[in-house]
Formats: structure tokens, C-alpha cells, sequence
């Protein structure tokens, strides 16, 4: 009795450990098959392909530990967050920058006029500027009291723990050193970027974490001339822009920086060189407004001035194409480096954009980034985030900018380290409170790498579109 009973004791859980042995079997396989899956989305393997899943990207997550706010780094994260933490053995580690002589400008492709970065020169550390500035970054409140209270306050305290997710190989650096701005230069000139569009306040104003800037334009001036690259201009929303003190604006811009060799100008269809001037947030000033500066007839007219220029427009909503074309503005661009956050900053929508902008004359520049991160700042706006895939993200928003065939791609951003839209050298980096983002298992430079791999692109294609001229 006992016997039989042993006998089908030794059959059951001989079944039993077969099946586990099966299901064990599988799981293991279809855990390799996932892993061999998210292998191939390494940027080695990308082509220049139509992009892919353009409507999955939204909802790619990024992951970080920041400001004492603990999450876990799973397995399945490591891809996802780009950290891997496991490289980090002691409490806080930075890399050294790599040394500028390993840079042969002379090995380099051409810069591309046609490719714009946009740059800010806001930051400055206690050596050069006597305080730290924008990585002391405050941490924003959200407007809902009830939400606010969820989430870290106060003020970034550099140099460990700044206003970003990411960290800059060169550190919490000032915009005021040469050295930085050379290295910068050197790293776009690496990149094959020709245009970089800076952001620009007017004398003694600045941005409300900032100090005034315009007097670092002729050093950033001449340090892109060592470089052969041309400097255009980002106007910010300062403090009541209108129409009169816009004038008063590109007339100083004109008349001081207009004759540096490296004052960008671009080559109209009519072959006029005209100056160029992104406009940030330029939908809060009404079209009538813009119209008096902008249209030949205006009050406060640069048309047919030796102030004349190429403005160009922000556009975030759809409704604003109409109000941009009652401005009088010669182009529009779309900033946001975040698929889906705005109708311009949506992938899906550039076609159309194209569309509208060539019917009526206007100068499209769909603007791509290499993804989106600005918890460190506005901590309560994870929805936004738009993970970089390891480069993927970038190259699918190259390969969507170049198949509207635009006559300029502007790239968000060269540094705008509060929302983690920098294409600048990063490097990994974790303290007792923070682990920072990387670019592992690539280098600090995978950004600038991928952005000359497609400005060379960029510049072949659009030699078949466009008989424009670029200007040296």
C-alpha cells in the first residue's frame, strides 16, 4: 500500500517537474528573444529608413532617482533610462572631458548651413561670474496648490546637484569662459552643425533665472568664426516685446553684430542675403502688432529696410498658421523638442505644415531633438518625457524632419540642459541624493556623431530638392 502510494507520489511530481521544466524552457526563450529584440534598436543598426512607430514614442518613459525621489532601476530600465548604475562603485563619480586634440577639424565633412542648433549662453559658476547661475535652477511649482504639495521645492545647489538629469562633461560650467565657448564651438564644428541660433535678450534684460547676456555675443561671435560657423539670433520673450521696442531690437542686433564675418545670413529664392531671427513665444503678441513691424505697410516697417529679415515664427497650435500668415512672418519652426506635445511638435503633423508653408511662401523648420527630461525642474511633468532609445528618438525625428523636405532643420537644443534636449557632451555621474542620465553603453559624444552622420545626409538630399545656394 505504501509502495503505491510512493509509486504515484514519483509519477505526479515527475509530471509536474516536466511541465516546469517546459514552461521554465519557454520563458527562458522568450526572455532572449526580447533581449535579441531590443539589441537591434541600438543606433549601429539604424537606417535612414522611414521612421518607425512614430506614435509608440510618446510613451517611452525615461527614469531617474533625483532631488532624494528614489525609483527602481530595473533590468527592463536599463535600456529605458540609460543609466546603469551597476558602473557606479562609489558615492559620486564624474568623468574627466576628453581632450579637444582628439578632434581633426581637417578629417571633417563641410558644415551644413542649412542645419541650425539653438544655444544658451545662460549658465555661470562662482569662478567666472561670482555665483552659480541657471544650474541652481529653482524647482518649479505646479499651479494646482493640491498637486504642488506631492513634490520637491526649493532651489538646485551646484555643483552636485543641478537644474538637469543629465550632467555636462565640462561640469557646472560658465557661459563667460572662453574655453567653454571654444569647446563648444569645436563640439558643433565636430557635428557638422553651421548655424547655431542664440538665444538673446536685449541689453541689461534677461530671463528670470538669468543674468544679461549680450555681452558675451562679440566672444561668442568670433569663437564661431575661428570655426567657420555663423551665429543667428533666438529672440526670447522679454519683458513687453512689442512692435516698437522689436524694431529698436533688430536695428541694435543689425547695426553692432551685422558686419562680424560671423553673422549668419541666408539666401532667399530672389538671391537677397537676409538676416534670420527665430522668435520664441511670438503667438502672445497679437498679429496686428506683428503686422506694423512686418508687413510693408506697418508703422513700425523693416520691409525693404536695411533692417529687413527673415522672422520666423513659433508655431504651437494648428490655428496658428493663420495669425503667422496676418504677421506678416517668413517662416515658422516648431521648438519643442517633444513628439506629441504640441500640434508643431508632432512628427505626424510636419507634412501638412509643409504643405501650408509652400502654399504660401513661408519657410518650413521642422525642429527634431534627441528626447525630453525636465523633472529636475518641473518634477510634477513626467508625462512629457520622451526617452532617447539610446539615439533612436533623435534619428526617427531626422528621418521625419528629412522626408518634408525642408529648406532648414533646427536641432532642440545644442545645451538646454533643464529639459534634457542637449545634443552637448554628457557623462555619468551619481551622488549620495542623485544618479544622473547617460549616454552608456555609447560615449559622451553619441549626439554629436549621430548629428553629422545625418547633417551629411541632409546636405546630399537636399542638393536634389532645392537649387538654393548656401552662403559661406
Amino acid at each position: 500500500k505504501h509502495l503505491l502510494s510512493w509509486t504515484l507520489k514519483y509519477v505526479i511530481m515527475a509530471k509536474f517537474r516536466r511541465r516546469t521544466c517546459i514552461i521554465l524552457s519557454l520563458f527562458i526563450l522568450f526572455i532572449f528573444s526580447l533581449m535579441m529584440g531590443l539589441k537591434l534598436l541600438r543606433p549601429n543598426s539604424a537606417t535612414f529608413g522611414a521612421p518607425f512607430g512614430l506614435d509608440l514614442l510618446p510613451e517611452l518613459h525615461q527614469q531617474t532617482i533625483h532631488l532624494g525621489k528614489k525609483t527602481d532601476f530595473q533590468k527592463s530600465d536599463r535600456i529605458n533610462s540609460e543609466t546603469n548604475t551597476k558602473n557606479l562603485k562609489s558615492v559620486e563619480i564624474t568623468m574627466k572631458p576628453s581632450k579637444t586634440s582628439e578632434l581633426n577639424l581637417e578629417e571633417l565633412p563641410p558644415l551644413n548651413y542649412f542645419l541650425h542648433v539653438f544655444y544658451y549662453s545662460w549658465y555661470g559658476n562662482p569662478q567666472f561670474d561670482g555665483k552659480y547661475i541657471h544650474w541652481n535652477h529653482l524647482v518649479l511649482e505646479h499651479w494646482d496648490p493640491r498637486i504642488a504639495k506631492n513634490y520637491p521645492q526649493g532651489r538646485h545647489s551646484p555643483p552636485d546637484d543641478i537644474g538637469s538629469s543629465f550632467y555636462p562633461e565640462l561640469g557646472s560650467y560658465s557661459s563667460r569662459d572662453p574655453t567653454v565657448i571654444e569647446t563648444h564651438m569645436r563640439q558643433m564644428r565636430s557635428a557638422s552643425i553651421g548655424v547655431l541660433a542664440l538665444s538673446w535678450y536685449p541689453p541689461d534684460s534677461s530671463d528670470e533665472n538669468g543674468e544679461a547676456t549680450d555681452n558675451l555675443v562679440p566672444t561668442i561671435l568670433d569663437k564661431a568664426h575661428k570655426y567657420n560657423l555663423k551665429v543667428t539670433f533666438h529672440i526670447e520673450p522679454y519683458n513687453n516685446r512689442d512692435d516698437e521696442n522689436m524694431y529698436k531690437n533688430v536695428k541694435y542686433i543689425i547695426d553692432k553684430y551685422g558686419n562680424h564675418p560671423a553673422f549668419y545670413r541666408y539666401k532667399t529664392k530672389t538671391g537677397n542675403a537676409l538676416p534670420m531671427f527665430y522668435v520664441y513665444d511670438s503667438y502672445i503678441t497679437k498679429p496686428e502688432k506683428w503686422a506694423n513691424l512686418l508687413t510693408t505697410s506697418g508703422s513700425q516697417s523693416v520691409r525693404n529696410s536695411p533692417y529687413d529679415g527673415l522672422f520666423i515664427a513659433l508655431l504651437v497650435e494648428e490655428k496658428h498658421k493663420y495669425d503667422i500668415l496676418k504677421s506678416g512672418f517668413d517662416g515658422i519652426y516648431t521648438y519643442f523638442a517633444t513628439n506629441g506635445f504640441t500640434y508643431g511638435s508632432s512628427h505626424q503633423n510636419w507634412a501638412n505644415l509643409k504643405y501650408f508653408c509652400d502654399k504660401y511662401n513661408l519657410i518650413f523648420i521642422p525642429s527634431v531633438g534627441p528626447g525630453y527630461i525636465d523633472t529636475s525642474i518641473r518634477p510634477w511633468n513626467s508625462q512629457n518625457t520622451r526617452n532617447r532609445i539610446n539615439g533612436k528618438y533623435y534619428e526617427v525625428a531626422l528621418s521625419a524632419a528629412l522626408q518634408t523636405h525642408p529648406s532648414l532643420i533646427s536641432i532642440t537644443s545644442f545645451n538646454e540642459w533643464h529639459e534634457g534636449t542637449q545634443i552637448e557632451k554628457a557623462v555619468p555621474k551619481r551622488t549620495s541624493n542623485t544618479v544622473y542620465l547617460d549616454y552608456r553603453p555609447h560615449k559622451p559624444s553619441l549626439y554629436l556623431e549621430l548629428t553629422r552622420k545625418w547633417s551629411e545626409k541632409y546636405s546630399k538630399d537636399r542638393t536634389t530638392y532645392t537649387s538654393d545656394q548656401q552662403l559661406h
